[in-house]
């Protein structure tokens, strides 16, 4: 017997208490093609795409367990730590979002439905906005929020991404927007209450930059920094002995001319491989000397990450 069709307007994520009222009943909302990640609600089922990388994945999942818990949120609740952060397009780390996480203000009582990591809050302390018509915490809120979850390196990467003023390389044109906070209003929310890990939050904004366009970018700096070397100029612009503009790099030590490339998956195109190709030439004609490094000697091997960056600038320097 064909399968019953459900109402188009529920979509594909719906409350149940939605779908009784289209007239859809009981057997139908138990389903095979529907899943629920909460108590009343259901997805429609979505195989994985095993052709997206890991973090495509994880990032997909979310979104539709954060659609399907929209549709039965409760009205004065708002999404807050790493979801908010998700929504906000805030880099985290895979894995931190095994449940949706949800605040309240006191003196409401937090989530406690399975699949919810609830959060109970102290007004004064939360400022919310919206997204596509989604209730979360502003970008300070938000930050402020993670000292529940995240490390030191990945809150500074976190405070890093909202600090950062988006900059054309080069300088050809103007930036091409605001930071999404300042440092000042970082600090701010992180005094307007008492947070969850509150020394490690104020030991990370105290280490954040603005130039830093990246997790992995933000994560070099700390570990050559915490490995004995000299902070790193971010997003340096490199130019030839006339002046003329030879690129940008991520991460640079302009006086010993070495500069520290970061390779992500983007690198891999047949059009980016040519540009680097013709960037790195034009960097060793020179005279520097540029450490590529991928995500295993960021997160793998800190150590061989900073006895290539020692030994590059102990060369440049004899």
């Amino acid at each position: 017997m064909p399968r019953q069709s459900l109402p188009q307007h529920l979509g594909g994520s719906f409350a149940v208490r939605a779908a009784r009222a289209a007239g859809v009943g009981e057997g139908r909302l138990r389903g095979r093609d529907l899943v629920s990640g909460f108590h009343g609600t259901r997805s429609i089922a979505v195989a994985p795409d095993d052709t997206m990388p890991p973090w495509g994945r994880e990032a997909a999942e979310l979104r539709r367990r954060i659609d399907e818990y929209r549709t039965a949120m409760p009205d004065g609740s708002f999404f807050i730590g790493p979801t908010a952060a998700f929504l906000h397009g805030l880099p985290l780390p895979l894995g931190v979002q095994k449940s949706i996480h949800v605040g309240v203000r006191h003196p409401r009582t937090a989530s406690r439905r399975g699949g919810v990591d609830g959060v109970q809050i102290m007004p004064r302390m939360v400022a919310v906005t919206t997204i596509d018509g989604m209730p979360l915490t502003d970008v300070a809120t938000t930050w402020a929020s993670l000292g529940r979850t995240l490390e030191l390196y990945d809150l500074v990467a976190v405070a890093d991404a909202i600090l950062r003023v988006p900059r054309h390389p080069g300088g050809f044109r103007p930036p091409s927007g605001p930071a999404l906070a300042t440092a000042d209003e970082l600090a701010a929310r992180l005094g307007s209450g008492r947070w969850h890990g509150a020394k490690m939050l104020r030991a990370a904004l105290g280490r954040a930059r603005t130039g830093a366009s990246s997790r992995p970018e933000t994560w070099i700096r700390l570990v050559l920094t915490d490995g004995g070397q000299p902070e790193p100029v971010l997003d340096h612009d490199v130019v030839g002995p006339h002046g003329e503009f030879l690129g940008c790099s991520e991460l640079a030590y302009p006086r010993e001319r070495v500069a520290i490339e970061y390779e992500s998956d983007g690198h891999l195109t047949r059009r980016q491989l040519e540009r680097d190709i013709d960037k790195y030439t034009a960097y060793s004609a020179a005279g520097w000397r540029t450490i590529r490094l991928t995500h295993s000697h960021v997160f793998r091997y800190p150590g061989e990450l900073v006895r290539r960056v020692d030994e590059a600038r102990r060369s440049s320097s004899v």
